[in-house]
């Protein structure tokens, strides 16, 4: 990740749990402004979900997720990912779809990104 690094503090966490969090069926999304430059993404997936196999793919994807379209996030943010019980059946695309309009709800999407 070429402008992020990885959230892993709780207590940074839990601050961003307690802003408003935008959802949808499969995700969750809460950010907040940073004062560096760089977005820091963290991901939480429950053990509800599955076993851990299942619960690392989740986390792969939305990582990967991230990763492809980190161009078309503005720079700033602590950004949390929560994933719900749907994301485990859910295909790629679909995921991609339920995280990019949940950054655009969030307003940390860019404007011009498509």
């Amino acid at each position: 990740m070429q402008f992020s690094a990885s959230l892993k503090q709780n207590h940074i966490f839990r601050r961003l749990y307690a802003t408003s969090g935008k959802a949808n069926g499969l995700l969750v999304l809460y950010a907040r402004r940073n004062r560096t430059d760089r977005n820091r993404v963290g991901l939480t997936v429950s053990k509800k979900l599955g076993h851990a196999v299942v619960r690392n793919r989740v986390r792969r994807r939305l990582r990967e997720i991230y990763r492809l379209n980190e161009s078309r996030f503005r720079r700033g943010f602590d950004i949390v990912v929560v994933a719900r019980s749907r994301a485990v059946e859910a295909d790629f695309a679909q995921l991609t779809a339920a995280y990019l309009s949940l950054a655009k709800k969030a307003g940390i999407l860019l404007e011009d990104a498509q």
